[in-house]
């Protein structure tokens, strides 16, 4: 069955941060946001939730990628579990069912608990073994019921923006001091693969943020920065969990990845069930300009802008995805597209989603999936709530959901089928 589906994540949706034992997480106190505009209410999603399924009902959808937020379960990052926190993701699950909707939750999509990062966070090794505990808290109460497991949401993203550049939570500016962090995030993955297996998952993904790497020219200096580009936005983060190895690291002046023990590769290359592939657009690259990084960024000159200021190239999608098939060979499911515009009647949206996912189809791979990023307009991290992604408007002041063209146009190419 092709899955049909719109994509939220816990912290930018649910609000409620301090309810029902919940714990901090990095981004509650995390500064440089836009306005100083806070999650602290968001789409009050967890007091709405019932609406939101109503919203996805109406919208035609098999299946609703939602985060689970870790602190609600584990408030400390550790320990037993809550058990409000634990109710809570229960009562969607079963009501997603109910309506005839397949869940696929993800287990980390940027919210770790501070205690942990008090502790190190992700550079500290061990939090990998505590992410390995709370899926088991999770998988041990829902496994039977959820369809889709997808272990850890775009972990470049993470590594880079949280870690390297200190634009996200926890904005730290460690710059390839960064990578660690990027290696236990996916030892995180490894172990959590095995106990969402004792628990008897049968369907379990990883999601990366993935995009095509264009070189600026055929000249060998933007060739060898191209390929330098696509080992760290892309390969660092899929070949260890497909082919079982990491890239060659030589371009960043490294032998091995930081953080890489004995035995690590086996945990991390743990047969999984495909792969989550999360695009927005392409990205064009050239020689360096710095000895800081052996690439920079050239820009995607051409094309229209999304308000978020990024290219729309619906056919950068079919080129990823049949590049990733004939890399891995694994089922893969788009499990993020969307772009950001503002009003109601959003015809530049319906474009892009018409085209990305002709695109999508198009591909030489065998594609299982396509979510919307986002059912939802929410809290959009560092930018607050400037940018609108939904398929329906929130007005943040009262909580109203009301539905955009957009979300009637992808009901109607829902019912026309894969």
């Amino acid at each position: 069955m092709f899955l049909w589906g719109a994509a939220t994540a816990a912290y930018q949706i649910e609000g409620a941060l301090s309810e029902d034992g919940r714990g901090p997480s990095i981004w509650d106190d995390f500064g440089p946001i836009r306005d100083g505009h806070t999650a602290a209410v968001a789409c009050d999603s967890y007091h709405r939730w019932t609406d939101d399924v109503a919203l996805l009902a109406g919208l035609g959808v098999n299946a609703y990628r939602f985060s689970v937020a870790w602190t609600r379960i584990q408030p400390d990052g550790a320990g037993p579990a809550n058990p409000k926190g634990l109710d809570h993701y229960e009562r969607l699950v079963d009501a997603l069912l109910a309506a005839g909707i397949t869940p696929a939750l993800t287990l980390f999509h940027w919210d770790l608990p501070q205690a942990l990062q008090n502790d190190g966070g992700w550079l500290n090794r061990e939090t990998a073994h505590r992410f390995a505990d709370y899926t088991a808290l999770v998988a041990d109460r829902l496994a039977d019921r959820v369809g889709l497991w997808i272990t850890l949401n775009e972990p470049f993203v993470h590594t880079v923006f949280g870690h390297a550049l200190g634009t996200h939570a926890p904005g730290q500016t460690l710059f390839l001091d960064a990578l660690p962090a990027a290696h236990h995030q996916l030892l995180g993955h490894g172990l959590a693969v095995d106990a969402l297996r004792a628990a008897g998952a049968s369907s379990v993904l990883i999601t990366n943020n993935l995009t095509p790497v264009w070189p600026a020219s055929s000249s060998a200096e933007d060739l060898a920065a191209a390929d330098a580009y696509d080992i760290l936005h892309n390969r660092i983060f899929n070949d260890p969990v497909f082919i079982g190895s990491y890239p060659d690291l030589s371009a960043f002046g490294l032998d091995r990845m930081p953080g890489l023990r004995d035995g690590d590769l086996a945990i991390i290359n743990r047969p999984i069930d495909g792969l989550g592939v999360n695009y927005y657009n392409p990205t064009r690259i050239g020689a360096p300009e710095s000895p800081e990084l052996p690439f920079t960024d050239a820009g995607v000159e051409g094309y229209p802008m999304t308000a978020f200021g990024w290219p729309v190239v619906p056919d950068g999608l079919r080129e990823l995805l049949t590049g990733l098939h004939e890399r891995y060979g694994v089922p893969l499911y788009v499990t993020e597209n969307g772009c950001s515009y503002e009003g109601l009647d959003d015809e530049r949206r319906i474009a892009y989603l018409d085209g990305h996912i002709d695109a999508a189809l198009a591909a030489k791979a065998d594609v299982r999936g396509y979510f919307v990023w986002s059912l939802l307009d929410n809290f959009e991290w560092a930018e607050g709530y400037h940018q609108r992604f939904g398929l329906v408007h929130v007005d943040f002041e009262t909580g109203v959901r009301t539905p955009k063209a957009s979300y009637r146009w992808f009901r109607e190419r829902i019912a026309r089928g894969a």
